[in-house]
């Protein structure tokens, strides 16, 4: 019944399917800039969810940061949760389980998950990566978080239960609450894929890594292209993985543990939004359009 949009200093507003506004909140001036470069102000790119009548916001920017519950019917706080300033891009995730639901961001200071319903930390770890951008995925009772600017570029997998600081200590890649890590492979700025039993990662310069999803086996890497960017997440249906380039270009591989190029195609214009499918129509945006494509008209 609602639409949220959030446009970081701008505000955030909630309409109706019809259009009609219901509410807006402003936060205030968030300065999205990064860490180490006062000069510099980029654009707020964590989303807005709603799960279970919330709202759920995250901002992590230089000035302030913290995690918040609003009511999505008229925008009313319900719970606020402070962080360490730590400026941060990713969109937060929801998981639900019988003994928990749980609300699981990524970070540099701190990764962690929080009580959905009371905003209390559950678990907690230091990042790798000092700008995370990709939005923590959810599989095989499995937390796959990745960030990639600085540091050793890891992959996390970790336990949907697991409770306090789980840090790794050392060379270690995994203890009672992380199932595996693996190091210098992880992303910047695309939300990893777990798409059947294979998690499928792609980098900012096309070098696509497929791993075992239970146990961050590496199965294989391929690069998709060479001098072209790669921002866009990838997305899987009907036995396939759509890779789409800043340029437009779409690459479809079979998905499994094989690689295969089935297909490659092109949308004729930059493209950095990810795609999304429903009820069998892919729908690309690129800078000037909105793309669907299907087997046969709605």
């Amino acid at each position: 019944k609602h639409i949220v949009a959030f446009f970081g200093s701008e505000g955030l507003y909630c309409y109706d399917f019809e259009g009609n506004q219901i509410w807006k909140k402003e936060f205030g001036l968030l300065d999205s800039g990064p860490p180490d470069a006062d000069e510099i102000t980029w654009g707020f790119a964590s989303s807005p969810i709603i799960h279970d009548g919330k709202v759920i916001l995250f901002i992590s920017v230089r000035n302030e940061a913290y995690l918040a519950a609003l009511d999505v019917n008229d925008g009313k706080e319900i719970w606020k949760t402070l962080r360490e300033p730590d400026p941060c891009w990713a969109t937060t995730t929801v998981h639900e389980s019988a003994a928990r639901s749980q609300v699981i961001v990524n970070g540099y200071k701190r990764i962690g998950g929080y009580d959905l319903k009371t905003g209390k930390e559950l678990w907690w770890m230091k990042g790798a990566g000092d700008i995370p951008v990709p939005t923590p995925v959810v599989a095989n009772d499995l937390i796959y978080i990745t960030n990639a600017h600085g540091g050793k570029s890891p992959v996390y997998a970790i336990k949907t239960t697991a409770e306090g600081d789980i840090s790794l200590q050392g060379e270690d890649t995994s203890n009672s609450h992380i199932a595996w890590a693996q190091l210098n492979i992880g992303n910047y700025m695309q939300t990893p894929l777990v798409y059947g039993n294979e998690l499928y990662l792609c980098r900012d310069q096309g070098i696509m890594a497929c791993l075992e999803a239970r146990t961050g086996k590496k199965v294989y890497r391929e690069r998709l292209s060479e001098g072209v960017g790669w921002t866009a997440s990838p997305v899987a249906a009907d036995g396939k993985v759509y890779f789409t380039s800043e340029e437009g270009d779409v690459q479809v591989i079979k998905a499994g543990p094989t690689y295969e190029l089935l297909a490659k195609n092109s949308l004729g214009d930059i493209t950095m939004a990810t795609p999304a499918i429903s009820e069998g129509t892919l729908y690309f945006r690129t800078r000037a359009n909105v793309i669907a494509v299907a087997n046969s008209p709605p």
